[in-house]
């Protein structure tokens, strides 16, 4: 079985969730199928810069294919675009212009992915709110496999996704509520869909103690792994940690790894250790009293899955609902709303060892029931192979015509998803499970 995975970037050395995703299923599913990567040129998901030369690449012994990205992003039309969809009534043409704006446009791509209808068995199409799933979707529906990392932020609320759920030959979810929120904007129960997420690569031989005289980590400490930024609940974890500090005599610091897109404070007991190696990550995770997760928005979170993988504890926002719902089913970490819940789990993990080993126990647990690799796997290889044996039920729903598609009815993407159910799903996993 021949299988294409396309997705906006590819590279050893890229590290977007989405991304990684990608590129661990790419290369765990080429040890069993024929695997093909399709991507662009591009490094940078802010510019869509052509840096990699495009043509054939090997990464990690997997085939890729690079095209290049036929315009660089222009943030300020982004920004203006997506106000418009997500704040106002629109047309469907503007939500289109707004995806065209958001990118990567890659026409070169699109086409090597049309000429080869007969090539793939089936496509993986990584990052529904972006260009290429978008259209390569639309594209091959009869062979498109949709993997979404769809979070619930208001592009989900557009009404140009919706005839993608329906109409792609299945969808590999990665939470219980990223299916219950795809199924309530999309009505999409009837297109064969598994709750399957992905796994991670922990090394061997990870050592706590290193890191800790690496970085010479002499505190307890909280760690946060992941792009530095607003979007991600990194301006409102300073202020909570700040706030913590002023009214607890712990000594506890925060620990930071990952890019810095926003100003870090400059505080005594917050320290950036920049872009460190996976070794590094895994001994700094290990080394921590818990690893905290203050996003607003998410569809799984590897980098919780790693923690729990090590055995520890998560602390999260539990204003996301897919966090809340992680640290519920897995029962591995504690979750806040609010400066007072922070303060309070904090105070229950430094102060309760028991508890704090507990929950990291059940997490590893929790990792390898249900996120090993061979789970993984096997729900892909499953799903694969149930989709061979069946004829493509349906076909995409096509486009309105111009003028339809230039009626100002299609109301805003953010009042859209103001109306969907909310909360954690309290499903558990199940790994035969493929539902229909």
């Amino acid at each position: 079985m021949k299988i294409a995975v396309v997705v906006q970037r590819y590279g050893a050395d890229i590290s977007g969730g989405a991304e990684l995703h990608a590129r661990f299923i790419a290369e765990r599913l080429s040890s069993r199928l024929d695997v093909r990567v399709l991507t662009t040129c591009a490094r940078d998901h802010t510019t869509w810069r052509d840096e990699f030369p495009a043509g054939l690449d090997d990464v990690n012994g997997v085939p890729v294919e690079r095209f290049s990205v036929s315009r660089q992003r222009d943030r300020r039309d982004f920004d203006v675009r997506s106000r418009r969809v997500f704040l106002r009534l629109h047309t469907l043409q503007e939500e289109l212009d707004w995806l065209d704006s958001e990118g990567p446009v890659s026409p070169t791509l699109l086409s090597r992915l049309r000429r080869s209808r007969e090539e793939f068995d089936f496509v993986l199409l990584f990052c529904v709110r972006y260009y290429l799933a978008y259209y390569g979707a639309r594209s091959i529906p009869g062979r498109a496999v949709l993997v979404p990392t769809a979070e619930r932020e208001p592009a989900l609320g557009l009404a140009l996704f919706q005839p993608i759920f329906r109409g792609v030959r299945a969808i590999m979810y990665n939470s219980f509520e990223e299916r219950a929120t795809i199924h309530a904007v999309s009505n999409n129960e009837h297109v064969p869909g598994v709750v399957v997420g992905v796994s991670s690569n922990i090394p061997t031989g990870v050592d706590p103690a290193r890191a800790r005289t690496k970085f010479g980590l002499s505190r307890p400490f909280l760690v946060y792994v992941g792009r530095i930024e607003a979007a991600k609940g990194c301006a409102e974890l300073f202020d909570f940690f700040d706030r913590f500090t002023r009214v607890s005599d712990r000594p506890l610091d925060l620990v930071l790894i990952g890019t810095a897109v926003l100003p870090i404070p400059a505080h005594p007991r917050i320290r950036h250790l920049g872009f460190v190696d996976d070794q590094d990550k895994f001994d700094v995770i290990a080394a921590a009293e818990a690893l905290v997760m203050p996003s607003y928005y998410e569809s799984l979170s590897m980098v919780a899955l790693e923690a729990w993988a090590l055995g520890r504890p998560v602390l999260a926002n539990g204003r996301c609902d897919v966090l809340r719902g992680q640290c519920i089913r897995s029962n591995a970490g504690l979750y806040y709303d609010n400066i007072s819940d922070f303060m309070a789990a904090i105070d229950r993990l430094l102060g309760d060892p028991p508890l704090a080993a507990a929950l990291g126990h059940n997490g590893r647990d929790f990792f390898a029931r249900d996120y090993s690799w061979p789970v993984i796997e096997r729900k892909y290889l499953d799903m694969f192979d149930r989709l061979a044996s069946e004829r493509a039920p349906h076909r995409m729903e096509p486009l309105p015509g111009w003028f339809a598609r230039r009626r100002p009815v299609v109301p805003a993407a953010a009042d859209v998803l103001a109306g969907l159910p909310e909360g954690p799903s309290l499903q558990f996993q199940n790994p035969a499970e493929v539902s229909a």
